[in-house]
């Protein structure tokens, strides 16, 4: 067991830390660090950053709005693949050689999606940078937790931290400015500088390592391509379930079933397989498992809260993407305050109280977004976005190291991928849960209205008639009442789901009660 994990820790790039050990980090370890929470803050802030710009987008591309929506699919779809294979991926070409591909990519796909004239050429380099990008998402963690000695680890956890929480925040505010304020190209032009900054720290801050290309025969083919049907057929069957009305299309009937065959594969792979291709076993510690089924509920919150709202500003405040993209921003604010502070709440606090409090802040922001009402306006969101931004970063930072606390240090890898993996998953379930909510309220909610304003009544009857004589014509009149009807069964729809979001949370709040306390000595170690 002592070589395996040697193994993997010299293909991940450094030797785990010793155990109790008090060395300081170098300079090259440093860099490393900061190169790998900047490869992943690219990867996370591009998910959304074309959110605000995809009107455009498709205007200037000639794509539908339907069309449209797999600019950002596609992005998604690559991304989910990826992460669970970044460990294996490591462990074939070495950490170093790995990213630095990665980091090349995925500047030559934004490019093509920068200079895209057309739908095809734009899917396929947002493909390619979901693959790319994602691959640097787990690496990151696999850094912090080989490349740091234990007690300095809290540092690059927060590092880690900012750059999961902030990207899907900040992402359609750069969005939206670059476009008003230049093009909607760079909104992905503006990776090349970045990568040329990542790709020198990656070279210099990370050792050589030699690839390990012989362990293709040994490969799990069966967990590989098992991962990539299920995966990448059950993210499109989210996204695009409700808009094709489930199962009454032979389309997503169709990717059901290669989803269902892609995961038994993979858990062929895992009993047939010397070397997995992801350790799914590792699900089955409390503690991991346990924060995996949080950080599917994170990912809920995080990226359907961050959708919601800006979609019901532009549907009921008539704000553009710009100003909604300000609003989502707040929660950025005690984000960056406490990130600050992370390393030294990690030594304070108990990990299942510091879990508790950033959930239940997280379901008191849904629980204040219930009582929405057709007024509403921006400053009406200040108060949830600020207990949000707090909760984010208490939950999610947290629950990032006891996922990498809670198994050993040769399985950090997968431990990443799980974990990230997970996060993403949640985000395809909101997207297809808030399309598919929106849909069926919105429906309900317009009949119950309707059902209350009986034809027959007499106060209705004089409504209509002074909004006759107001807008000069009956049937100007009825187009106005259809439109406050539609307009308040909208607001009390948008209630409803975050009322769903505020009882999801509260429902695995109990879960943090598993977890254990992080060892005082070693704050955030990797178990050895």
């Amino acid at each position: 067991m002592a070589g395996a994990a040697a193994l993997d820790a010299d293909a991940a790039g450094a030797p785990a830390p010793a155990a109790g050990g008090r060395q300081n980090a170098d300079l090259a370890a440093w860099l490393a660090v900061i190169a790998g929470t900047l490869g992943a803050m690219m990867a996370t802030l591009d998910i959304s950053i074309v959110n605000s710009a995809l009107p455009t987008i498709q205007g200037e591309i000639g794509a539908t709005m339907t069309e449209g929506t797999w600019i950002a699919t596609s992005y998604l779809v690559a991304e989910i693949i990826i992460i669970p294979l970044g460990a294996w991926l490591t462990s074939l070409l070495g950490l170093r050689r790995f990213l630095l591909i990665a980091a090349v990519l995925f500047t030559g796909f934004s490019v093509l999606c920068g200079i895209a004239e057309n739908l095809t050429t734009m899917i396929i380099g947002r493909a390619g940078q979901g693959f790319t990008g994602g691959a640097m998402i787990p690496t990151a963690m696999t850094i912090i937790a080989t490349r740091l000695p234990p007690h300095q680890q809290p540092i690059g956890t927060a590092l880690f931290g900012v750059t999961a929480v902030l990207g899907p925040v900040f992402g359609p505010l750069l969005g939206g400015w670059l476009t008003e304020a230049f093009s909607w190209h760079y909104a992905f032009l503006i990776n090349v500088p970045i990568c040329a900054l990542l790709v020198v720290m990656l070279y210099v801050g990370l050792p050589n390592e030699k690839a390990r290309l012989d362990r293709l025969g040994e490969a799990d083919w069966l967990g590989v391509f098992g991962l990539a049907f299920g995966l990448g057929a059950m993210t499109v069957v989210l996204e695009e379930g409700n808009r094709e009305q489930w199962f009454a299309s032979a389309h997503i009937i169709q990717l059901t079933a290669l989803s269902v065959i892609g995961f038994v594969m993979v858990g062929i792979g895992q009993v047939i397989s010397d070397r997995p291709v992801v350790r799914l076993s590792l699900l089955l510690d409390r503690q991991f498992g346990a924060v995996t089924i949080m950080a599917v509920m994170l990912g809920v919150v995080l990226y359907g809260s961050s959708y919601m709202i800006p979609q019901f500003l532009a549907a009921i405040a008539d704000y553009d993407a710009l100003q909604a993209g300000k609003i989502v921003m707040i929660s950025g604010l005690p984000m960056m305050v406490l990130m600050v502070m992370t390393p030294l709440l990690m030594r304070l606090f108990d990990i299942r109280v510091a879990v508790i409090l950033g959930l239940m802040l997280l379901a008191m922001s849904c629980y204040v977004d219930t009582a929405l009402n057709a007024d509403a306006v921006g400053a009406d969101f200040v108060e949830s976005q600020l207990l949000r931004g707090a909760g984010t970063v208490l939950a999610f930072v947290f629950l990032n190291q006891a996922a990498i606390s809670s198994v050993p240090v040769q399985n950090a890898g997968d431990a990443a991928g799980l974990f990230n993996a997970a996060r993403n998953i949640g985000g395809s379930l909101a997207l297809a849960g808030i399309a598919t909510v929106q849909d069926q309220r919105l429906w309900f909610h317009s009949r119950r209205i309707e059902e209350s304003l009986p034809a027959n009544s007499v106060g209705v009857q004089d409504y209509m008639a002074g909004m006759a004589q107001q807008l000069g014509s009956a049937e100007t009149a009825l187009r106005a009442l259809g439109g406050t009807i539609t307009r308040q069964a909208l607001v009390m729809t948008y209630n409803d789901m975050f009322w769903l979001l505020f009882v999801g949370i509260a429902c695995v709040c109990p879960l943090a009660l598993l977890l254990r306390p992080l060892p005082k000595d070693i704050s955030a170690a990797p178990m050895h």
